[in-house]
Formats: structure tokens, C-alpha cells, sequence
């Protein structure tokens, strides 16, 4: 078959995990691949996600390069793809998820409780400051942009950088991928800092046309790529942020899980956090939705692992969302329910 051409950002980042899709597409399809670099709004814009138009400005240009056939997969962070769909476009495989916890990088070891009164910490994500400053109101959370290396330079005592920040938050997955996990200082827990919906998993976009047969080899390589639990799992936090209208500019944060139960079936279960980005009020919680299927009647079925299927995990993320809507997450963040 001919050479399949992988688009991507062409950012540190961005190439280094595309290439680890690009070698197991390759693997699995048994074809070559070319990296396809694809100059996105993000990349070419200064100012937070939040003004310069969120999480679409990495994804319109990969989207459009796959449209008009200059590749023919684009490689995602999931937490950048809007919850739309896009016309024309499948996300095809979503590989195994990295570990999705944020993860704080501070001068001297130093973990988030061992920060300093007044502690300068960087981030561009509001969903961080508000949990930042809900867990540590004495803070100054100091709004950054740039790549991996840029923000990490900015910590006091290092050497590649101003250095004018006692710590910077980051997504540890990122960190992982870049072999720079020397960096972290604390792997924040959820009940501290929930991530980001999606936050360490990647989609793998494709013309849907050309999923239409399922045994040609790109096909079929990308359904060997898809992670089942990974996938359910996003599903959930991803129909949480559409039922919020959320995008990257709101401080939502979510975290998705699914557990096989044996005969009984299989539970997925999501927890979600809505704050102010002063870390003034949050709203938190969470829902398990369980998937009985295991049984029929008083015989035991075969039913293939695991046994929550994509409806139960969509609607678990909903009905958070609705639960977080009632007690009055649209008061502390521009939130709402689709029309």
C-alpha cells in the first residue's frame, strides 16, 4: 500500500508522541509512514489558550490537512479535540492512556504543602490556578505560556531559563513522553488537582471514508491501536464537557475510570470538579454507573471485556454534568446545558 503520511504539530511534544503512534500504526499495519508537519493557530499565536480561542487552535489545521489530503492521520492530545464532531472525521483509535495526573516541577524538591508562603507558580490553565489556589489560597499562580523546556525554565535554579518561578505545573504525561519526569517534584493526586478531561490520552483522527473497510491495513491497525478502557473513559469525561459547554478557558476538571465486576458487569465511574479561578468556591463530585449484563436470568452469559459500553460511559458523564448544573456550577464558571 502506499506510504501512510501522519500529520502532526510540530512542536517537541507533539513529535515525539506522534512518533510513537507513527511506529505502532507501522508495526501493525505492516506499511511505511512520513511525518507530515502542520503548522497550527497555537502554535503561531501569542496570549493564553483562553483569549487566542482555546482548545481548537491545535486542531483546525491538522483537521483541514486531512480533509484535503495532504495526510492521512492526524495525531491529537485529546484534551486539545473539541467534543463537536467534525464532518467527514473519525477518531479512529485512542491508544493506552498515560497517567493523567498533573504534576507540580518547584525549585529544591519542594512539593505543593512545602511551598512558601506567596510562592510564585506557573500555569495557563484555569482549570489548575482554581485548584491551585482552592488547595493553597496564599499562592500567586502566575499565567504562562511556551513549550516544555520554556516553562520549565522559568523555575528557579535552572539553567535554561529566567527562572522567576518557585514552580510550574504541568501535565506529567507530557513530562513522561519527553523523558523529563527527573523534573517532577509531586504527582499532584486527583483529590488535589483533577486533570483535564482527556489529559493523557491521544486521538488518532482519520477520514471516515476511509474506514469503510475494516480489513485494509490502516483499518485494521488502528483498530489493534484502540484502547477499550481508555477509550470508555474519555467518552465519559468528554460528554461531561459537552453537556457543560465547557472548553479550556473554564476550570473543569474530570477523571474517568472503568472496573470490570466479575459476572455482575462492569462500572464506570466519574468524578468532576467545577471552581472560580480564584479558588474561592468548588463544586465537586462524582457518579458510578454499572452495566448488569453478566447474567441472564440465573445463567451466566459470555459477553467480551469489558462490559460497560460506550452509552453507559456517555451517560454517566452526563448525568454528572446535570448533578454539577443543579448545585450551581453555572454561578462560578460560564457553563450550560446544550440547547
Amino acid at each position: 500500500m502506499p506510504v501512510v503520511r501522519i500529520g502532526t504539530r510540530a512542536s517537541t511534544l507533539a513529535l515525539t508522541q506522534t512518533g510513537h503512534v507513527a511506529d505502532d500504526l507501522a508495526r501493525l499495519g505492516g506499511f511505511d509512514v512520513e511525518i507530515v508537519h502542520v503548522r497550527t493557530e497555537g502554535d503561531r499565536l501569542k496570549g493564553s489558550l483562553a483569549t487566542i480561542g482555546g482548545t481548537g487552535v491545535f486542531v483546525t489545521a491538522l483537521r483541514d490537512a486531512l480533509l484535503d489530503g495532504r495526510c492521512d492521520v492526524a495525531v491529537h492530545s485529546l484534551k486539545d479535540l473539541p467534543t463537536a464532531p467534525a464532518p467527514g472525521l473519525t477518531v479512529a483509535a485512542i491508544p493506552l492512556r498515560e497517567d493523567p495526573r498533573d504534576a507540580l516541577c518547584a525549585r529544591d524538591g519542594l512539593t505543593l504543602r512545602e511551598l512558601p508562603a506567596g510562592a510564585r507558580v506557573g500555569t495557563g490553565s484555569p482549570r489548575r490556578m482554581a485548584q491551585l489556589l482552592a488547595a493553597r489560597p496564599d499562592l500567586e499562580v502566575v499565567d504562562i505560556r511556551g513549550n516544555v523546556d520554556t516553562r520549565l525554565g522559568r523555575v528557579a535554579g535552572s539553567s535554561h531559563g529566567p527562572g522567576d518561578l518557585d514552580a510550574v505545573v504541568l501535565a506529567r504525561a507530557g513530562l513522561a513522553r519527553l523523558g523529563r519526569l527527573d523534573a517532577v517534584t509531586e504527582a499532584l493526586d486527583p483529590e488535589v488537582m483533577l486533570p483535564a478531561p482527556g489529559q493523557g490520552a491521544l486521538a488518532v483522527e482519520v477520514r471516515t471514508a476511509d474506514l469503510a473497510d475494516p480489513t485494509a491495513p490502516l483499518a485494521a491497525a488502528l483498530a489493534a491501536l484502540d484502547h477499550l478502557p481508555t477509550r470508555l473513559a474519555v467518552v465519559a469525561e468528554r460528554a461531561l464537557l459537552a453537556r457543560l459547554e465547557a472548553g479550556c478557558a473554564a476550570p473543569v476538571g474530570a477523571l474517568a475510570s472503568v472496573d470490570t465486576l466479575g459476572a455482575e458487569g462492569a462500572s464506570v465511574t466519574v468524578e468532576a470538579v467545577v471552581a472560580r479561578t480564584d479558588g474561592t468556591r468548588v463544586l465537586r463530585h462524582g457518579v458510578s454507573a454499572t452495566t448488569n449484563v453478566g447474567w441472564d436470568g440465573e445463567q451466566p452469559r459470555v459477553v467480551p471485556q469489558p462490559f460497560v459500553d460506550e452509552d453507559t460511559a456517555r451517560d454517566a458523564g452526563e448525568s454528572l454534568a446535570d448533578l454539577l448544573l443543579e448545585q450551581g456550577a453555572a454561578e462560578l464558571a460560564p457553563l450550560g446545558p446544550r440547547a
